[in-house]
């Protein structure tokens, strides 16, 4: 399918042909018939892609910031690495669009393949023949209203929260700065609310449409003189501000042309420095618009479906599209007006030089080929030169998702092993997979993960999706005769885990998991030096973890917590060093911080291991430091850049490169692999290890001693459902 997208570095903007992205739960495959290029926001989007790096760095101070924290944390050679990587990664553009049901996904209630719908969402409604839109997103069309109308069903739904945040009242007198596609719906909205409208912007042509459009007036200079007479000296009810500027003046213009107590309400992307005087002396309520409403960024409402009451918040992001059609469909406005240009998908780069200057534009609609005659070959994988052809005999990889560690560690690891070849990729998104196939040398892309693992050519498969998946997919990849190296966790709980296990030793290939910190240099080092050691060791491992955001991926169901998504590597480090595996584990929270915890870990041969995960420590301090004492024998390792050995009363100290040991397993894998040896870690330990962390989470929940292993198989089945 084509598809529209741009370069972050070089601000190359292209119509791709990737593959189309496949139904998930809780989603609807829409096939597009139009969509709306927003000239205010998409604008900006490629404006930045066309700065310099230099560009970029002024616009997100914050950003730069964190690369600083890592290039001192990680050093620099690797934090350039990861920058380019995620600015090379092209972003799709576009996020209103209308088009026809293909299929419904599980969990989807109210709609039918061939239904008519509007969708949104940047990420989702993509300028794009196909997408994938979560429910949420996604509302039916009115019988009479045109999905050229619904096309700006997103953009409509925007200019109704701000109109919601302003909180007119029938006669209100209400002055709109900038008449852009936002301004324009909005003064047709403030019309039928019963409204006043002037509207200001400085091209007199907009300002033309405006008054074609019902505004009781329009003024394309000297706003402060054409507020005072429309309002009769008093001053604006209130004052929505839709322009996109950098510029504080539209702000500051707001409050000079308000009334005392009026309200301010900021739409558009302006400056926000605001002038402290006029602000007080008028006592001016300033408010902010969130986009198109309540839900909007939430992943539990746009991503998982979760919907917000209607008794307590009547109006969400979607309740809002809804209402926007509806006035359309009742002729109180008309987005078809705003219609200044149309092209196919396939010219939309000459829609998009319309942004860059010259010819006046408002609405630019794309438009899209009919779906007949191509549904067979939505998810067909493509056939592309692989410039890193490894030799005749070589293992055939198939990855199946590609996120930022996938791309940064797995893919070039295995990139670099001389008897493995990358055949194959599948993500969710086809504009993913395809510039991960081409950036990296794949042979193909897809969205269909189902095929990949059921091609007789590949016969090593690596998951690097999200934790929720990885079960499912390695049993999967395991029963089709694969090898499998399946990143952490392995599963989210007991019962998934168990059936991976038993899954790989009946499975004819290898099975392997990420836990790569024992194949690190300094780990390596360590063992060697405790191999003499007598009796248990006493092990402390300290993470200065770092703080995720509780609206994560990482923190809700599809990730399964820090807990079973990291600790792991922190239990099988212990476990390695000490060469037994954990029995017993008790855990404690600070406060009720679930993922700030103090676990001990009782290990076979009498070891004790204790980790402190804390997520809010100071950046300048390294992230893992572990110290191991034995008989006659101290070792210290920080951030795996420097271990310290004490014997007989000296200490010997090396430093070097950090490494965490990933292209140490990723090598190890494969050469068990292609020799036909064992797995590079034991079923038994990957087992233990992943077990362990659900007792951690038991210890913590229960507040008492969880023995490993103690559970019948009808409480893994409860606890897995």
């Amino acid at each position: 399918m084509k598809q529209v997208e741009q370069n972050l570095r070089t601000g190359r903007l292209r119509v791709a042909t990737v593959p189309a992205p496949r139904v998930n739960d809780g989603c609807l495959l829409i096939q597009t018939q139009c969509s709306l290029v927003s000239a205010g926001t998409e604008r900006q989007i490629s404006a930045l892609a066309k700065s310099s790096i230099a560009g970029k760095a002024l616009a997100r101070p914050d950003l730069v910031r964190r690369v600083f924290r890592n290039a001192k944390k990680e050093g620099l050679r690797p934090t350039f690495s990861k920058v380019m990587a995620k600015l090379d990664t092209p972003i799709p553009l576009g996020y209103s669009a209308a088009g026809t049901v293909l299929e419904v996904g599980r969990g989807v209630h109210g709609f039918s393949v061939g239904d008519q719908v509007a969708c949104a969402g940047a990420g989702f409604a993509n300028h794009a023949e196909v997408n994938a839109i979560p429910k949420n997103l996604c509302v039916r069309v009115p019988d009479c209203v045109s999905l050229e109308e619904a096309s700006f069903a997103n953009l409509g739904a925007v200019a109704l929260q701000g109109i919601r945040q302003t909180q007119p009242t029938l006669g209100e007198r209400v002055v709109v700065m900038g008449l852009g596609l936002v301004g324009l719906l909005t003064v047709q909205l403030l019309k039928a609310n019963g409204c006043k409208v002037l509207g200001f912007d400085p091209n007199k042509d907009r300002c033309q449409h405006a008054k074609d459009l019902g505004a009781d007036d329009v003024a394309a200079e000297d706003i402060e003189t054409a507020t005072r007479h429309f309002t009769q000296s008093y001053g604006a009810d209130a004052v929505i501000v839709t322009a996109s500027t950098r510029s504080n003046e539209p702000v500051n213009t707001a409050a000079r042309i308000s009334r005392r107590k009026g309200r301010v309400v900021v739409v558009g992307l302006v400056g926000m420095d605001l002038a402290r005087d006029l602000f007080y002396e008028r006592e001016l309520d300033l408010r902010l618009s969130m986009s198109s409403g309540p839900g909007r960024y939430d992943p539990t409402y746009e991503l998982l479906g979760h919907d917000y009451p209607f008794s307590h918040v009547r109006w969400t992001e979607n309740r809002n599209m809804q209402a926007f059609l509806e006035f359309v469909a009742e002729k109180q406005v008309k987005p078809s007006a705003l219609i200044s240009h149309r092209y196919s998908i396939e010219n939309a780069e000459h829609a998009y030089s319309l942004l860059e200057g010259g010819e006046d534009h408002l609405g630019i609609l794309l438009e899209y080929p009919p779906a007949a005659g191509r549904r067979q070959n939505l998810y067909e994988l493509k056939s592309r030169r692989n410039i890193h052809r490894a030799a005749i005999g070589a293992s055939q990889v198939g990855f199946i998702g590609a996120g930022s560690y996938a791309q940064s560690v797995l893919i070039p690891a295995v990139r670099n092993v001389p008897h493995a070849s990358l055949t194959a990729v599948a993500t969710a998104r086809g504009l993913s997979a395809e510039h991960t196939a081409a950036r990296f040398g794949f042979d193909r892309s897809t969205t269909n993960t189902e095929s990949l693992i059921s091609d007789d050519t590949i016969d090593t498969v690596v998951i690097a999706t999200r934790h929720d998946t990885h079960a499912e997919l390695a049993i999967a990849a395991l029963e089709a005769g694969k090898n499998v190296f399946c990143e952490k966790p392995i599963a989210l709980n007991d019962f998934d885990l168990r059936s991976v296990i038993v899954a790989a030793r009946l499975a004819s290939g290898i099975f392997s998991a990420g836990f790569n910190r024992r194949f690190s240099p300094a780990i390596q080092k360590a063992k060697t030096a405790l191999s003499a050691a007598r009796g248990p060791l006493m092990m402390h491992y300290r993470v200065n973890a770092g703080a995720v955001p509780p609206e994560s991926w990482v923190q809700r169901a599809e990730g399964g917590g820090r807990i079973i998504g990291e600790v792991c590597h922190f239990v099988d480090t212990l476990t390695y060093l000490c060469g037994a595996l954990p029995t017993e584990v008790s855990a404690i929270a600070a406060g009720r911080e679930r993922d700030a915890v103090s676990a001990l870990i009782s290990f076979a041969d009498g070891s004790t291991g204790t980790i402190l995960f804390c997520p809010h420590g100071d950046r300048s301090i390294p992230k893992e430091q572990i110290e191991v004492l034995a008989d006659g024998v101290v070792i210290q390792i920080e951030d795996f850049k420097e271990i310290k050995i004490a014997k007989s009363g000296s200490i010997k100290k090396t430093r070097a490169r950090q490494d965490k040991g990933q292209k140490a397993l990723i090598s190890a894998f494969f050469d068990a692999v292609r020799t036909g040896g064992s797995a590079p870690i034991a079923y038994e330990d990957l087992s233990t290890v992943t077990e362990t962390t659900f007792a951690i989470e038991d210890a913590l929940r229960l507040g008492s001693v969880i023995v490993i292993g103690d559970k019948s198989e009808g409480e893994l089945q409860a606890r897995a459902s």
